[in-house]
C-alpha cells in the first residue's frame, strides 16, 4: 500500500542514520509519517476544557508542557497554540474531533501532517550529541522527559521534544525541506561516537 505522502522526506538517509549510529552511544532514525495537526484556540475559553475532555488530556497550559495519552501527544507551541501528534492515519478523526469540540468559538485545527518529518535521537550520548548545535540545557533536571521547545539545532528551526530519560530520548521535528541537511548535520556530528 502506498504512503500517502509519497516517500518520506528522509527516505534517502535511512541508511546513512543507521550507519552513523553508535551502539551504546547514541541511535538515529526517522520516525515518518505520522500524523501532526496544529490548534488554536483561546486556553481559557470553555472550547478548550471541551477539547482536552474529547481528546482524554488536558491541553498543556505552561510553556514547553507536553501532555500525554497512550496514542497522543500535545505539545505546547504557545500561549493559544499546540501541536497534536499520534500515528499514521489518525488525521480525519483528530481533526472531527477537535472541531466539534471547537463548536461555534474562535479557534482554528490544521493538519500539518506533510510539513515537518522527526528525526529521532536517542542514546546515553543523545544529549550530547544535541549539544553540539542547540544552545538549550539539555541536562534532564532543566529538559526533562514531556518537555519541549522551539530551537535551533544546527542553524535550523526545530521543535525538540524531551521523550524519555533513560535512555535519553529525543523527537527533532524538521521542516522537510531541511530534513536532509539535518540529517545529515547529525550523522557527521555522530560520528566520533563510532568505532574506528
Amino acid at each position: 500500500m502506498a504512503e500517502p505522502y509519497g516517500e518520506s522526506p528522509l527516505a534517502a538517509r535511512a541508511e546513512a542514520l543507521a550507519d552513523a549510529s553508535a551502539p551504546g552511544a547514541v541511535r538515529l532514525s526517522e520516525v515518518a509519517f505520522t500524523t501532526q495537526v496544529t490548534l488554536r484556540v483561546d486556553p481559557k475559553s470553555p472550547a478548550a476544557e471541551r477539547i482536552g475532555t474529547a481528546l482524554g488530556v488536558m491541553l498543556p497550559n505552561q510553556a514547553g508542557q507536553v501532555a500525554r495519552t497512550e496514542r497522543l501527544m500535545v505539545a505546547w507551541l504557545g500561549p493559544d497554540e499546540w501541536l497534536l501528534v499520534a500515528p499514521e492515519g489518525e488525521t480525519e478523526q483528530i481533526e472531527t474531533t477537535l472541531t466539534d469540540a471547537l463548536g461555534e468559538e474562535h479557534g482554528a485545527v490544521v493538519d500539518v501532517s506533510a510539513h515537518r518529518t522527526i528525526l529521532q535521537v536517542s542514546g546515553p550520548k543523545a544529549p550530547e550529541l544535541l549539544a553540539k548545535g542547540c544552545a538549550l540545557d539539555l541536562h534532564r533536571r532543566s529538559f526533562g522527559p514531556d518537555s519541549c521547545a522551539q530551537t535551533l539545532l544546527a542553524r535550523a528551526g526545530v521543535l525538540l521534544l524531551s521523550r524519555d530519560v533513560e535512555p535519553p530520548s529525543y523527537w527533532i521535528f524538521v521542516r522537510a525541506s531541511f530534513a536532509r541537511y539535518l540529517a545529515d548535520w547529525l550523522c557527521d556530528a555522530a560520528a566520533e561516537y563510532r568505532e574506528p
